[in-house]
């Protein structure tokens, strides 16, 4: 029987990370000599024990998270436990937490946009040890199949998502739990959690030195919509894009068009109150369909002799999808589909637009492999290229995890910033 550790044994662990993530901020470094410090404490307390500790379980659809103490099992083969000091919430979680649509699967700890620091590894873990900042990712990389050996995939075949998987893959058990009843992962990560067990092709490792409430965005929609225009769309320098859809995937979307050197950046959503703050992301004209009488693609067109070099699609509106395509130039048009349409959903448009050599591409997670790219994604912050500080408008406590859910379903801001230790 494993032994049991409060979450408070914890404590002068979770002290001296705080202490690094400190220094990181100010000195943008962590000293060598204090990393395995940082190990040993973690794996001197917690390592091969269940930890007792706070999570936001949510037993009910719809029904506000109850932050309350559950156990969480020691990791198992190819496994990871994760201390997670700053998660956020994503359209996903409450997506899946109204359980609208889809097979409903309780009691969940949902989350899957964290950073966190490992605690302790499963055999056979090779890649990862106690001490090391990571970022839990909805998808994984074994690299081992052939989606992971390609250059041109992310498309993981053992660790691709999984919405409807509520347990770990090497039993079939989840690792949560509360007096004796299971409760179900989400997304392979359930980040909602102090301490958290992971898949290590899940895991991204990166470097020490970034702020850790900062880089956690880039676990998921960020790096979407980046990925997006910077691997896909490729827009090249001086050249036009379109945006469709204004919401934190979109406007990472455009973040990726200002980054490559793209001129003109149009900004395309039906809700006006958000061109202003779209300006801070590079987006620099906009178009509301509502106030024209013609398609919003021949809007476009009309205003760039033609049609844009490069779109991509944020919001999964089947119509914006075909606007999308429809409005890049014939010849040399890209767009890029990445927000998800209903299920039964048609794509339509005259094979002409296909014919006159528009191209049309679809995107996972903007095509970048989370434990090969996202680390290089890090360095994009770190060196000044990347921004995330104007994608996080609101901050909150764990304890008060509800109000991050209250500003998302009232369309307020991009991202709500989870602080676990607050």
């Amino acid at each position: 029987m494993h032994a049991y550790l409060k979450c408070a044994c914890g404590t002068s662990v979770l002290h001296s990370i705080k202490h690094e993530q400190t220094r990181n901020r100010t000195n943008n470094l962590v000293p060598d000599s204090r990393q395995p410090r940082i190990r040993h404490t973690i794996m001197a307390n917690t390592a091969g024990q269940v930890i007792r500790c706070k999570a936001a379980v949510a037993w009910e659809a719809g029904k506000p998270l109850v932050v309350e103490e559950v156990e969480v099992a020691p990791p198992q083969a190819n496994e990871v436990r994760v201390k997670i000091l700053f998660t956020s919430l994503c359209h996903t979680d409450v997506y899946f937490w109204e359980a609208k649509g889809q097979t409903p699967l309780f009691p969940r700890i949902f989350g899957h946009e964290a950073a966190g620091v490992v605690e302790s590894v499963g055999e056979g873990v090779k890649e990862l040890a106690p001490g090391d900042h990571v970022l839990p990712v909805f998808t994984g990389e074994c690299k081992e199949c052939r989606h992971c050996k390609s250059e041109e995939s992310n498309m993981c075949d053992l660790l691709r998502i999984n919405t409807d998987r509520g347990a770990m893959l090497c039993d079939g058990k989840p690792r949560f739990s509360k007096n004796g009843q299971p409760i179900y992962h989400f997304l392979g990560t359930s980040t909602f959690s102090e301490y958290t067990v992971i898949h290590e092709g899940c895991l991204a490792k990166i470097n020490p030195a970034a702020p850790l409430d900062k880089v956690c965005v880039l676990s998921c929609g960020i790096s979407t919509g980046l990925g997006a225009t910077l691997n896909v769309a490729k827009p090249k320098k001086g050249s036009s894009v379109a945006i469709f859809g204004l919401g934190a995937v979109g406007l990472a979307a455009a973040e990726g068009a200002r980054i490559s050197g793209a001129s003109r950046i149009i900004g395309v959503d039906l809700n006006a109150s958000r061109f202003e703050d779209a300006k801070k992301f590079g987006v620099n004209e906009f178009v509301n369909p509502k106030d024209h009488n013609k398609p919003v693609q021949e809007v476009i067109a009309e205003m760039t002799n033609g049609g844009v070099d490069r779109s991509v699609e944020c919001t999964g509106n089947i119509n914006a999808m075909i606007s999308a395509f429809e409005c890049v130039h014939d010849g040399w048009g890209v767009a890029v589909l990445v927000g998800v349409p209903n299920k039964d959903d048609a794509f339509k448009t005259h094979p002409a637009n296909l014919l006159n050599e528009r191209t049309l591409k679809g995107t996972f997670f903007g095509n970048y492999k989370p434990r090969s790219d996202l680390p290089n994604v890090v360095e994009k912050y770190m060196n000044k290229e990347l921004e995330l500080e104007k994608f996080i408008t609101h901050d909150v406590s764990f304890s008060d995890i509800n109000k991050a859910f209250e500003i998302m379903l009232k369309g307020e801001g991009l991202r709500c910033l989870i602080r676990m230790d607050a």
